[in-house]
């Protein structure tokens, strides 16, 4: 009897051991699905950062062309960014507080208007030429 039931119960054991291994090197294997999840990501991260690139260099072509077409452009780029300015024009630079704010006191004047206590020139440019 206890033949019987070891010849019944060989087989499918047999097979059982056969399955987990199957399993185990689908699974965990040097083509497995591992290996698969991890290559998808991989992929998935490459393909965001050729999206951004893509819209990051669209937006520098757009730039270029707007330097190349535009004067008004050129013109408010060069100001930002080398500090230029026309003839007859002051520059107001503001103090900036602790506390995130911007340096700005309001003081109030007759009439019930409000006017900048901290505004001072920091330099102003005549048409002869000459800086004060």
């Amino acid at each position: 009897m206890n033949s019987r039931k070891w010849k019944f119960w060989k087989i499918p054991l047999m097979v059982l051991c056969l399955l987990i291994g199957i399993v185990a090197w689908l699974g965990f294997g040097e083509q497995g699905l591992i290996h698969l999840y991890r290559t998808e990501m991989e992929r998935q991260a490459h393909t965001d950062k050729i999206r951004r690139l893509a819209e990051e260099n669209q937006a520098l072509l757009e730039e270029i062309d707007r330097l190349r077409t535009d004067i008004k452009y050129v013109e408010l780029v060069v100001r930002r960014q080398l500090n230029l300015i026309k003839e007859n024009e002051v520059i107001y630079r503001f103090e900036k507080k602790e506390g995130g704010s911007s340096g700005l006191s309001r003081a109030t004047v007759p009439g019930g208007q409000q006017e900048d206590e901290k505004v001072r020139p920091e330099r102003e440019v005549f048409r002869n030429g000459k800086i004060r």
